[in-house]
C-alpha cells in the first residue's frame, strides 16, 4: 500500500506510468456507442486504479510527459507524467495559484512549454497552434469568456464552425458553392441554441448576455466542432445559482454524447457531483490522483489547501514552547519600548 493511500482505498495493481493498462480495468474505445450508461463505462475503467500520481489509464485520450512552465524564476507548471482517461469527466482541482489554468493553455497551444511533450490519440501537440489543436478536437472554454459582444449570438455560434467553404476568398464570391452548407451550420447552431435554452435569444448582441448565459453561449459554440476533448476552465465560475445546475446538466451530456471532459472548479461539492476522476495540482505539480470520494482523504490535498497540520493538536511541550516564544516577543519589544522613552528622556534633559 502507497504511504499516501487511504484506509479502504483499492490495493495498488502496480499501475505506474510506464507500466500500460490496470490489470481489471478495461474499457474498449468508443464503448458508449454499444449503448452502455456513459457515466458506468468511465468508473468501470477507472475503478481498480490505485490513487497515486501519474497511474497509467486503461484508454488515455491525452497523455502529458515532463512539461514544465517557468515565467522568470517561477515555476509554474511541472508535470511528470498524466493521463486523462477517454469518455470521462477528469476534475482538475487546485489552490489559486496552482498551474491549473497555465497547464490549460499548454494542452490547447495558447502557450508553449520550456520542456515535455503531450499527445491526443498518440499525436504529438506540441508547436501547434490553438486553431490546430482545435482541427485535432481539443476544444476549451476560457474562466473569462471569449464571445464576442457586438455579435449577434446566432453569428457566436456559426463562428465555432469548421471547414467553411465561404471562408475561401474566391468561392465567397460564388454563394452556390457555400450556401448549402451555410444553411446546415444554422440549423446546427440553433438545434444547440435550443439544448441551452438560448434560442430566443439567437438576434440579440452577445454584450447583452448575462455571465451565466455567455458560459452556456461558450460551451454551445466549442460544441459545433464536433469535437473529442472538451476542457473548461472554471465553468461555474460567476454563475448565477439558478444556472448552475443548467451547466452542471449541459457538462454530463458532454459525457452522454461520448466526449472526454476536462474541467477546473473549486466547489468541491460540483467535482464531486459529476466528476469520474479527480487530478489535484498546487504549486505547478500534481500532488494526488484519485476518484472524487478519495480527495479529502489525501492528506497532501489537505494540506495544499488548508496548510499542513492545520487541525493536528499541540503536544504540551510544543504548546510550552508557543507560549515562551510569545512571552520573549512580548518582552523584547516592552524592552525597545522602554529604550525609547529613556532616550527620549535623557535628550530632554540635556537640553
Amino acid at each position: 500500500m502507497p504511504a499516501d493511500q487511504s484506509p479502504g482505498q483499492p490495493a495498488s495493481h502496480g499501475a505506474t506510468a510506464s507500466s500500460g493498462a490496470a490489470p481489471g480495468a478495461s474499457a474498449p474505445e468508443h464503448a458508449w456507442r454499444t449503448g452502455d450508461e456513459p457515466r458506468r463505462v468511465a468508473q468501470a475503467a477507472l475503478k481498480d486504479l490505485s490513487w497515486e500520481v501519474g497511474v497509467a489509464k486503461p484508454d488515455p485520450a491525452i497523455v502529458v510527459d515532463g512539461v514544465t512552465r517557468t515565467f522568470g524564476g517561477l515555476t509554474a507548471v511541472s508535470v511528470d507524467h498524466l493521463e486523462v482517461q477517454r469518455g470521462g469527466i477528469t476534475g482538475l482541482i487546485g489552490p489559486n495559484g496552482a498551474g491549473k489554468t497555465t497547464l490549460f493553455n499548454l494542452l490547447t497551444g495558447f502557450d508553449q512549454p520550456n520542456t515535455g511533450s503531450w499527445s491526443f490519440d498518440g499525436r504529438p501537440l506540441g508547436k501547434l497552434a490553438p486553431h490546430q489543436v482545435a482541427r485535432l478536437g481539443v476544444v476549451r472554454t476560457f474562466q473569462l469568456t471569449k464571445a464576442l459582444s457586438r455579435l449577434t449570438v446566432l453569428q457566436n455560434m456559426l463562428l465555432g464552425a469548421q471547414g467553411q467553404k465561404g471562408e475561401s476568398f474566391l468561392r465567397a464570391l460564388v454563394p452556390g458553392t457555400w450556401r448549402a452548407q451555410e444553411r446546415a451550420n444554422t440549423e446546427k447552431a440553433m438545434e444547440l441554441l435550443t439544448r441551452f435554452k438560448l434560442d430566443r435569444k439567437k438576434d440579440d448582441f452577445a454584450g447583452t448576455l448575462s455571465g451565466g448565459q455567455r458560459k452556456l453561449l461558450e460551451m454551445a459554440r466549442a460544441l459545433m466542432s464536433d469535437p473529442k476533448v472538451v476542457m473548461l476552465d472554471e465553468p461555474m465560475a460567476g454563475v448565477n445559482p439558478a444556472l448552475t445546475q443548467s451547466l452542471l446538466g449541459h457538462v454530463k451530456d458532454l459525457r452522454e454524447q461520448g466526449m472526454t471532459v476536462v474541467f477546473v472548479e473549486h466547489d468541491m461539492d460540483v467535482v464531486r457531483d459529476i466528476s469520474d476522476w479527480v487530478v489535484v495540482m498546487a504549486a505547478g505539480k500534481v500532488i494526488a490522483e484519485g476518484p472524487p470520494e478519495s480527495i479529502s482523504q489525501n492528506q497532501a490535498v489537505v494540506d495544499a489547501y488548508l496548510g499542513a497540520h492545520h487541525d493536528a493538536p499541540l503536544t504540551v511541550e510544543e504548546e510550552d514552547r508557543v507560549l515562551a516564544e510569545a512571552e520573549a516577543a512580548i518582552a523584547r519589544e516592552e524592552n525597545a519600548d522602554g529604550d525609547v522613552i529613556g532616550s527620549e528622556t535623557r535628550r530632554q534633559e540635556d537640553r
